[in-house]
């Protein structure tokens, strides 16, 4: 089908048809026979390169997204407004996962499996329970697989091409650390957002057009109307349709522009229009929590046994292996002694001993289980990216957090800070390379 619609793009159609025609015209000559008539069966919404998006991609989003609003109780923004914020949504994702095969960026579907058992496991569900209840929704599984795989490869782009190449100065965390008890970053919010994007070497008038559109819906909400509902109607971020909620953030990792204007505000507060680099902001602070930093965190002796899977080992299989070797464990057998011969992780020369693990330092798959265990406590097998393991905690206690330390963390914080924004600028510039072509309003 996409060489078909990708054929249709070269010679400038708008949409896909197929005429019925009779299987035997002239045994019908003569008769009354009703005028068959063309049936369209998609048509094109959008051209991003060489490919196309669907008005029926378009309108599966679409559903979905309503779907979504609804169980919300968020009332709706007209349906063109749905469909041209997920349809600029859609075109940011293809430019992302054209530039990642270009660049030779695969996931294999080994990997693509893993991932939707993670999914399965985090919903309580087995992946055929899942897949089950996917198309219970009628959601077809082969187009959530490759939704899924899309997800994977934008996750990886960002990583390679935004956060890596992001430089933290010294001085900036010198900055960081003499302000971080005194200016309240310490604290979490639970923050909703508006955004309105300035397109890339933007005019002054369309600078003036988009703050317009900006203050048109910080009026909306100064008017009592539901933020939710505004930002369905008016944010162009990727959460518009979930009402704008950013969540429970941590107040040292909002960019400087969120962090300021959040200082006077009040949960229930709404804030001034705000300008970024991206373009016009509004904030609602729902709730605040938390404090400063403390001084000295709990850290966790760990050691683990890791198996790998791959062509020769199944995901079935290392699980069972690690069910044998918790059995002997049990028995008394030596934890080190097994790590070494059993474990594919390199501290098998240990005896799988990770040493003292602050939070943070492992996948959230692995630390959830080890938070959970209590000294001497061995798991049952724990799948995270890195293969199946069985963890110990050997025993637990608090730690000084170093100057190292925390000048290591300072330099993560901002990081973090810094690259939601990054990223943004990162595919703007990205589409405005693109071929984009809108046909939306063709009908």
């Amino acid at each position: 089908m996409q060489n078909l619609f990708s054929d249709y793009v070269k010679h400038g159609f708008a949409c896909v048809v197929l005429a019925c025609v009779a299987a035997a015209p002239f045994a019908a000559f003569g008769q009354n026979q009703k005028q068959r008539q063309p049936v369209v069966l998609d048509r094109i919404v959008a051209v991003v390169n060489d490919e196309a998006i669907t008005a029926r991609e378009l309108d599966e989003r679409a559903q979905i997204a309503l779907k979504q609003l609804a169980q919300q109780g968020t009332s709706p923004p007209p349906r063109p407004v749905v469909e041209r914020q997920l349809l600029e949504r859609m075109i940011a994702d293809r430019v992302q996962v054209q530039f990642a095969k270009e660049s030779g960026m695969r996931i294999e579907d080994a990997e693509l499996d893993r991932a939707i058992g993670r999914i399965a496991e985090q919903n309580k569900l087995s992946p055929q329970a899942l897949r089950e209840a996917l198309e219970r929704d009628g959601v077809p599984y082969a187009k959530f697989r490759e939704d899924i795989r899309s997800e994977i490869v934008m996750a990886r782009l960002r990583e390679r091409e935004v956060d890596n190449k992001m430089v933290i100065t010294e001085s900036e965390i010198d900055t960081f650390l003499a302000n971080e008890q005194q200016d309240g970053r310490g604290d979490e919010v639970d923050l909703s957002h508006i955004l309105v994007v300035v397109p890339e070497r933007a005019s002054p008038e369309q600078v003036q057009g988009r703050r317009a559109r900006a203050e048109e819906a910080l009026g909306q909400l100064v008017k009592g109307t539901d933020f939710r509902q505004v930002a369905a109607a008016y944010s162009e971020a990727p959460d518009a349709l979930q009402g704008g909620s950013m969540g429970w953030r941590p107040g040292d990792r909002l960019p400087t522009i969120f962090h300021d204007a959040l200082k006077s505000m009040k949960p229930g507060d709404v804030s001034a229009v705000l300008r970024s680099a991206n373009g016009f902001h509004i904030l609602k602070l729902n709730d605040r929590r938390g404090g400063p930093v403390p001084a000295s965190v709990q850290q966790t002796h760990v050691r683990h046994i890791l198996l790998k899977t791959n062509e020769l080992i199944s995901e079935n299989e290392a699980r069972n292996r690690l069910r044998i070797l918790k059995e002997r464990l049990e028995n008394k057998a030596d934890f080190a002694e097994l790590a070494r011969v059993h474990s594919e992780d390199a501290s098998a020369s240990r005896g799988g001993d990770l040493g003292w693990i602050l939070p943070g330092d492992t996948v959230p798959e692995f630390e959830r289980v080890m938070n959970n265990l209590q000294p001497g406590q061995i798991s049952d097998p724990v799948q995270t990216p890195f293969g199946w393991h069985l963890i110990q905690v050997v025993e637990r206690g608090s730690q000084d957090v170093s100057k190292e330390r925390r000048r290591l963390l300072a330099r993560q914080t901002l990081r973090a800070r810094k690259s939601d924004e990054a990223y943004q600028e990162w595919v703007r510039q990205l589409r405005d390379r693109a071929y984009v072509e809108v046909r939306l309003d063709e009908r």
